[in-house]
C-alpha cells in the first residue's frame, strides 16, 4: 500500500500508520479510500492480529478530510445517479466494515482530524487524542455546501445525541481535545506523544470490539423522533436551521433529513440513507459552486496561483507598519505570529504604544486558550517595536502604510519611509479606495509601490487584496504575495481603479440598501431581505459597521477627484444629514441607523423622519425580487470591473467577494452566480431591474456579447488555461 504502513508488534497489535506520500497533510484521496478496505480485511482475517491502532505519520495532523476535488470528480464521473451512489458508498462501506471487523480498533489521534478524518476515527471503537491546543476535531463540511458523508451524521448523533450533533454539524464547529472528551466524541486525552501507547493499553486491557450502536441495549442519547423529549430537537431544530440558513443551503435541510431518518433504523440502513442524501446534496449547484470557490479556488490562491512566474522566492524577515490604529495594530499582530520582526510607527509614542497594547491583548487571548505558552508570548510581543522613529525602518523588506485615507498624509509618510528603504524593498499602501497609481506619484520608486489592502479585523479576515499601479513591477507583486502567504492570508491581485475591486463592489450592496430606504422600504425589511440573500448582515447594519462618517469622507474625496463627473448615490442625503447634522457615525460611536446603547441594538426611531416608510408589508414575491435585486446589483458591478480590466480571474473574483465582504457564499461568488444563472437569463433580469431602478443595473457590453456567443466566465478561463498549458 502507498498510503498506509502496517507493523504488528509482539502483542499482536497492528499499528496502522496513515501517511500519504508527497503531501504535508493526510487527506482522503481516491487512492486512500481504495486502500482502506485492504487493511480492514487484513485486520479481520489475519489471526496474528488481535487488535489495531490507527495513527498518522504526519507531524502536521491526523487527517484534514476528503480531497474534495478528487472526491467530487470521482463520485460524479459515472454520469448516473447509481454510479454516484456506488462511488459515495465506498467510504461508508469501508468504515462500516472497519467497525464490524470483530477485533478492537483504536484511533491514536496525533493531530487535527476534520471532516472525513474525524469520521475515520469515529468508525474506530476507541479514540485517544493528544492534549495539544493545535489539535482540532470537527465536521466542517457544511462550510463548503456539504454535510458529513462518511458516517458522521449517524455516528456522531448516536454518540452525543441529536441536539449536540446537529449543532456541531450545522455550524461546522471544531472541538479542542478536552472539549471533545467532554462532549463524548473521544474517550481519552493524553500528553502529546503518548497517543499510540494509550491506544494499545486500551486494547491490551480488553477493549471491546463492538460499537455502542451495535449493542442490542443501545439507546439514542436524548431520544429520537418518537421520544417525548427527542421530538423537540426536530421541531425546534427545523426552525433554528431555517433561521440560520434562510433556505439557501440544501446541505442544511438534507443534513436534518439524514439524521431524522437515520436514527430510526439500524446503522447499515442509516448509512445508506446518509449516502443518498449526501449524493443528492453534492449534485446541487450550491454545493458545486461552494466546493469550487471555497475549497479548490481558495486552495490554489493560497498556494500562489497568481504569483508571477520566474520571480525568485522571498522571505520577509522585517516589516514596518506605518499607523498604529486598529488596522495597523492588527497587521502587526499577524506579522508577529508569522515570525516577522515588526516596527510599528505612529505620530507620537502614546499612539504607537496603544497599537502595541492591542497586539498584546490579542496575544493574551491565545495565551489564555493554551495556544501559546508564556515564553512564546514574550517572544512574540518582543518582536513588535512601537516607536515614532522612522530610522528604525532601515533593514525592512517591506513597509505597509496604514494611515488615514488622506492623500497628503499618505504622500508625506511615503517620502519619509522610502528615504530609509534599501533597494529591493517594497512599499505597500493599505488604502481601501484611493487609486494606487495616484498615491505612487509621491514615490521615487513606483516600480516597488503597490497596494496591499487588508480587511478589518485583520486577525479574523482572511483576504488581502493586492492592487497594481501603472508602474508596479513583477518583483513587487511576487514579494507582496510571498509576504501574504507567510502571514497565512488568501491573496487576490487586481488592477488599479477607484475602490479597486472589493471596496467598489461591496459599496454597491450598501448603496442599494440606501436606495431602498429612499424608496420607502421599512429599514427592518431592508436588513432582513439582505440577510435572506445570504449576506452576513443587512445593508444598513453593514453601513453602520464600516462607519457612516467614513462614507461621507470617501464621497467628498471622490467628488473632489471626479468633479462634474461625480454622481451621488441614491439616499446619499440621508447619510450626510445623519453624519454632519446629527453626529450619527455608526457603530463606532453607538449611533447610526441603529442605536447601540441597548442589547440587542434597535433601529433608530428618528430614521422615519428622514426616510418615511411607504413599503412595510411583504409578500414572498416581493422578498424574492428584492433579494435578487441586491445580489444582481453587486454582480453587475463585478462584471463592470471585469470589462474594465480591474479583475480578470474568476477565482479571484469569487473568492475575493466571499472573503472580503461576505457575498452570499451559497452562490459560489458573483461570477459563479452569473455563470450558473446563464448569461442570457442574467442579462434579461438585469435589464428588468435597470428599467425599474436605473442605470446602475445596466450590464456592460461584455455580458451581452458573452450571452449572444453562449460563453461563460469559467468556460473562457478554462480555455485560456488549457491553451497556456
Amino acid at each position: 500500500m502507498e498510503n498506509f504502513k502496517i507493523d504488528v508488534d509482539a502483542d499482536g497489535i497492528a499499528l496502522i500508520t496513515f501517511d500519504v506520500p508527497g503531501r504535508s497533510m493526510n487527506t482522503l484521496t481516491s487512492g486512500v479510500m481504495k486502500e482502506i478496505p485492504e487493511w480492514v480485511e487484513r485486520i479481520k482475517t489475519d489471526d496474528a492480529i488481535k487488535g489495531a491502532v490507527l495513527t498518522s505519520g504526519k507531524t502536521s495532523g491526523f487527517c484534514a478530510g476528503a480531497d474534495l476535488g478528487d472526491m467530487a470528480g470521482g463520485m460524479l464521473a459515472g454520469g448516473s445517479l447509481q454510479d454516484a451512489y456506488d462511488a459515495g458508498w465506498k467510504l461508508n462501506g469501508a468504515l462500516r466494515a472497519l467497525e464490524t471487523c470483530g477485533k478492537p480498533v483504536a484511533a491514536a489521534i496525533n493531530g487535527l482530524a476534520l471532516g472525513g478524518g474525524l469520521e475515520l476515527t469515529l468508525a474506530c471503537h476507541y479514540r485517544v487524542v493528544g492534549d495539544s491546543p493545535k489539535i482540532q476535531l470537527g465536521l466542517p463540511e457544511i462550510k463548503v455546501g456539504l454535510f458529513p458523508g462518511g458516517g458522521g451524521t449517524q455516528r456522531l448523533t448516536r454518540l452525543v445525541g441529536v441536539q449536540a450533533a446537529m449543532m456541531a454539524m450545522s455550524e461546522g464547529k471544531s472541538f479542542r481535545p478536552n472539549d471533545a472528551k467532554g462532549a463524548g466524541i473521544v474517550h481519552e486525552v493524553v500528553p502529546v506523544g503518548g497517543e499510540v501507547d494509550a491506544a494499545k493499553a486500551w486494547i491490551k486491557g480488553g477493549g471491546k470490539a463492538v460499537q455502542p450502536w451495535d449493542d442490542k441495549s443501545f439507546k439514542l442519547p436524548g431520544g429520537g423522533p418518537y421520544h417525548p423529549a427527542g421530538i423537540q430537537n426536530f421541531l425546534v431544530g427545523n426552525a433554528m436551521l431555517r433561521k440560520q440558513s434562510y433556505g439557501n443551503y440544501p446541505a442544511v435541510l438534507n443534513l436534518m433529513k439524514a439524521v431524522y431518518e437515520g436514527v430510526q433504523v439500524p446503522m447499515d440502513a442509516a448509512l445508506r440513507i446518509e449516502t443518498r442524501y449526501f449524493i443528492k446534496t453534492l449534485m446541487t449547484p450550491q454545493a458545486q459552486a461552494m466546493i469550487r470557490s471555497l475549497f479548490l479556488s481558495k486552495q490554489e490562491l493560497d498556494k500562489g496561483a497568481v504569483r508571477p512566474a520566474g520571480q525568485p522566492k522571498s522571505d520577509p524577515k522585517k516589516v514596518t507598519v506605518l499607523g498604529a490604529g486598529m488596522m495597523g495594530a492588527g497587521i502587526a499582530y499577524v506579522q508577529a505570529l508569522a515570525g516577522i520582526e515588526t516596527i510599528l510607527i505612529d505620530r507620537d509614542q502614546e499612539a504607537a504604544d496603544k497599537g502595541k497594547a492591542h497586539v498584546e491583548e490579542l496575544l493574551k487571548k491565545r495565551l489564555s486558550r493554551g495556544q501559546i505558552d508564556q515564553a512564546k508570548f514574550d517572544a512574540l510581543l518582543g518582536s513588535v517595536t512601537a516607536t515614532t522613529d522612522y530610522g528604525l525602518i532601515k533593514g525592512s523588506d517591506l513597509v505597509i502604510e496604514a494611515v488615514f485615507e488622506n492623500r497628503e498624509i499618505k504622500a508625506e509618510v511615503t517620502r519619509r519611509a522610502e528615504a530609509q528603504l534599501e533597494p529591493g524593498a517594497i512599499f505597500g499602501s493599505n488604502t481601501s479606495t484611493l487609486p494606487i497609481t495616484g498615491l505612487a506619484e509621491a514615490s521615487v520608486r513606483p516600480e516597488d509601490f503597490i497596494g496591499i489592502h487588508f480587511f478589518s479585523p485583520v486577525d479574523k479576515m482572511m483576504l488581502v487584496e493586492v492592487i497594481l499601479g501603472e508602474k508596479t513591477g513583477e518583483a513587487a507583486i511576487a514579494k507582496s504575495l510571498d509576504y501574504i502567504m507567510k502571514i497565512k492570508k488568501t491573496p487576490i491581485v487586481v488592477n488599479d481603479g477607484r475602490g479597486f475591486y472589493t471596496s467598489r463592489c461591496f459599496g454597491t450592496y450598501v448603496a442599494e440598501g440606501l436606495a431602498m430606504l429612499e424608496e420607502g422600504y421599512a429599514p427592518a425589511l431592508i436588513d432582513n431581505i439582505g440577510r435572506m440573500t445570504g449576506m452576513p448582515r443587512g445593508p444598513l447594519e453593514m453601513h453602520d459597521d464600516v462607519a457612516l462618517d467614513l462614507s461621507v469622507k470617501i464621497a467628498k474625496q471622490t467628488r473632489e477627484d471626479l468633479g462634474d463627473a461625480y454622481v451621488p448615490m441614491a439616499g446619499w442625503q440621508i447619510v450626510q444629514t445623519m453624519v454632519e447634522d446629527l453626529g450619527r457615525y455608526g457603530r463606532k460611536n453607538g449611533k447610526g441607523f441603529y442605536d447601540y446603547d441597548t442589547k440587542p441594538k434597535k433601529l433608530w426611531s428618528g430614521l422615519s423622519e428622514l426616510a418615511p416608510v411607504k413599503i412595510n408589508d411583504s409578500t414572498p414575491e416581493l422578498i424574492e425580487d428584492q433579494k435578487q435585486r441586491l445580489l444582481y446589483r453587486q454582480a453587475v458591478e463585478v462584471a463592470r470591473c471585469w470589462e474594465e480590466g480591474v479583475i480578470d480571474d474568476p477565482r479571484e473574483a469569487d473568492v475575493g467577494a466571499i472573503l472580503a465582504w461576505g457575498f452570499a457564499p451559497w452562490t459560489g461568488g458573483p461570477i459563479t452566480l452569473i455563470d450558473q444563472t446563464g448569461l442570457k437569463a442574467f442579462v434579461a433580469k438585469a435589464d428588468d431591474y435597470a428599467a425599474r431602478y436605473g442605470y446602475r443595473f445596466k450590464v456592460p457590453q461584455l455580458l451581452r456579447d458573452m450571452a449572444d456567443q453562449g460563453r461563460t466566465f469559467y468556460g473562457d478561463f478554462a480555455g485560456k488555461q488549457k491553451a497556456a498549458a
